[in-house]
């Protein structure tokens, strides 16, 4: 299926349309989401969803949906569509939509009798501000439009009730209003590019359902707010904007500026172009500092995220300066986090070694030769950060190995808690940390000879000959022909997970060639699914195939067999290294199910999980950095076959 075009026959079907999704964002930390026919599914979804620097910092709701009218003869007909109690929609506009295209900014069309409506949407890249552009292509009558906006004013994870502190007075701006609702809220201005009618009619819609928040466990239902509505003529081949921010707009000039913001947009043609596009959603800069965002619609920027997702989110960019001010800012995050701060024992174990892998792809794709200058300081002190740890908690072993054991804290990325049990807790020696620390040892140790650091050279090169070793001694199974999950004194956990896979993939590796591919070909036999990679083996009786139920049955299968797409990049990097040539064909129809994966659930982008088992349906977050930088780095890769 076109991620560009969905057909009219699919559009009006709710079981279809409901859970396609659509998502923008801008440089200010905002965005607009909602399903492909404008009926929120969930709390998260809004048309103005954005940051409030004076309240919190966080994501609020404000501007929640825009139900649009087309009067004709004095009959109103409502394109716009929100579910009610007993799976009641009301309006049912959707019955409307004719159309529905992506390319190159959502595109929706409706026909209503004779009139044929197109509405466009664009978020303003660097203020919280989103741009509605309707154009009127067909009619035979005199015709009017009404848009009558639906307003949270809360926070992305709450939800709102009708009450009595809501202050719904108004004010009269050009071409429209401006209110408030609450105390620390920004005013919302609603402006329309043309001379219009404001009618005042405040009400509030109460009992409006979000059907992924019922279905996840979580509360539903929530009253919204709407102050009236905005009436104008529109005349046939006439095009009008409707804006919504949180800054009065000069009326005359929005026209030109919705033009302006729609040329900015990249191409979403092909797996390349929207994964490019989607990489463009997370990088958030508000004049102070960069930032990453882990993943849509409610994840904040996450340290480990940043460090593995950032490669593949610049790996195509021409302009990297925002690879340079993201680094920075994981890099002070790491000083302030773990270099100074005693809680190092409670904290992820592998966080800062990630930092060594993102600047080994810096030297990829990015071209800087002076690594050892910039960052050779703090990768000293974050070997030093390791090696000084002697804690019965968090210390390394007589072999060099790390070990890190606090009770009921899972100190990896398999983080779930439940009970106040982790369900993964990997206690004492996580495979993948101790490839990474080997990694970051050998890494460091090239960059000192390179420069000329003897010093160095000599202090730890005893340390990463001993860790090399002590890695196979402690974690290769000969008789299975793959690796130990993770080790605590005499015992182990040797199911099959895809931790392992990480350790083949890394620059430095202290795997041969013929242990890579025996690991290789079990992740392929046990874990590989055309959405990525499990886990947990299908064949462990814990393997949990299907990630549903509410907030507590989720986390308990959520590292159980749940996929994870960002770990197939690791697997494709050994694939390829163990292959060559050969290996080509294999990975390229595995990219072929991302990209139809792009016209499945968000659309043009990689949602964060997937279940274990056919179809393998997405799960949590719409879309996630990490996920789409993996494909973006696989795609580069094979650039280099060509």
């Amino acid at each position: 299926m076109s991620i560009e075009h969905l057909d009219k026959t699919r559009l009006i079907n709710l079981e279809y349309s409901l859970f396609k999704e659509v998502l923008r964002t801008n440089r200010a930390g905002a965005y607009s989401s909602s399903s492909i026919i404008g009926c929120n599914t969930r709390k998260y979804h809004g048309l103005l969803v954005a940051p409030i620097e004076e309240l919190d910092n966080e994501r609020h709701v404000l501007l929640s949906s825009l139900d649009v009218s087309v009067v004709q003869h004095n009959k109103s007909f409502n394109l716009g569509i929100h579910k009610y109690g007993g799976s009641h929609y009301e309006p049912k506009g959707h019955k409307y939509m004719r159309d529905y295209e992506l390319y190159p900014i959502p595109k929706a069309t409706y026909r209503v009798g004779g009139v044929v409506l197109k509405q466009e949407l664009v978020l303003v890249e660097q203020t919280s501000q989103v741009l509605l552009r309707y154009t009127l292509l067909e009619a035979k009558s005199e015709t009017k439009l009404r848009l009558k906006p639906f307003l949270a004013f809360r926070h992305i994870h709450d939800l709102t009730r009708q009450n009595l502190n809501a202050n719904t007075r108004y004010a009269s701006v050009d071409n429209g209003i401006s209110l408030c609702l609450y105390k620390g809220f920004p005013s919302l201005f609603m402006q329309v590019s043309s001379d219009n009618e404001f009618v005042a009619n405040p009400d509030w819609y109460r009992d409006i359902e979000y059907l992924k928040e019922e279905h996840r466990g979580y509360n539903f239902v929530e009253d919204l707010y709407v102050p009236g509505y905005f009436e104008f003529d529109i005349s046939k081949g006439e095009s009008i904007v409707f804006a919504a921010g949180t800054e009065m707009s000069a009326v005359k000039g929005l026209k030109a500026k919705f033009t302006r913001e729609a040329k900015k947009r990249v191409p979403r043609n092909g797996l390349l172009n929207n994964l490019l596009n989607a990489a463009q959603q997370f990088i958030i800069c508000n004049g102070k500092e960069c930032k990453l965002m882990a993943g849509y619609h409610w994840y904040g920027p996450r340290l480990r995220d940043t460090l593995v997702a950032l490669p593949g989110l610049t790996v195509f960019q021409e302009d990297k300066s925002n690879f340079a001010a993201i680094l920075d800012s994981a890099v002070k995050d790491i000083k302030k986090e773990y270099l100074e701060n005693d809680l190092f024992a409670a904290k992820d174990i592998d966080v800062p070694l990630w930092l060594f892998w993102t600047l080994q792809k810096c030297i990829d794709y990015c071209g800087v030769a002076d690594l050892w200058e910039q960052f050779g300081p703090v990768l000293k002190d974050i070997l030093n950060l390791y090696r000084n740890l002697q804690t019965e908690q968090c210390h390394l072993t007589s072999k060099g190995l790390i070990y890190a054991k606090v009770e009921n804290v899972p100190l990896t990325w398999m983080n779930a808690i439940v009970d106040n049990q982790p369900i993964t807790p990997r206690y004492g020696m996580p495979v993948e940390v101790n490839a990474l620390w080997y990694n970051a040892l050998m890494f460091s140790l090239d960059l000192a000879k390179a420069n000329g650091d003897s010093n160095f050279v000599d202090e730890w090169q005893a340390l990463a000959e001993s860790v090399g070793k002590a890695f196979i001694q402690t974690y290769w199974m000969e008789d299975v022909a793959y690796l130990k999950d993770s080790v605590d004194g005499d015992s182990w956990e040797m199911e099959i997970r895809p931790n392992q896979i990480i350790a083949t993939a890394l620059p430095y590796s202290p795997l041969n060639l013929d242990q890579k591919k025996a690991i290789v070909d079990v992740v392929k036999k046990e874990l590989l699914t055309p959405k990525g990679i499990r886990s947990l083996s299908p064949q462990d009786p814990k393997y949990k195939g299907v990630m549903e139920g509410d907030v507590r049955q989720r986390d308990l299968s959520l590292h159980q067999g749940t996929v994870f797409p960002w770990l197939v990049s690791f697997f494709i990097d050994t694939y390829l290294f163990v292959h060559k040539r050969g290996g080509l064909t294999f990975v390229q129809r595995l990219l072929e199910e991302y990209e139809r994966e792009l016209g499945e659930h968000c659309l043009g982008t990689i949602s964060e999980a997937y279940n274990g088992n056919p179809p393998h349906t997405a799960k949590g977050s719409v879309s996630m950095a990490w996920n789409v930088a993996g494909i973006l780095r696989v795609l580069k890769e094979l650039e280099t076959y060509e």
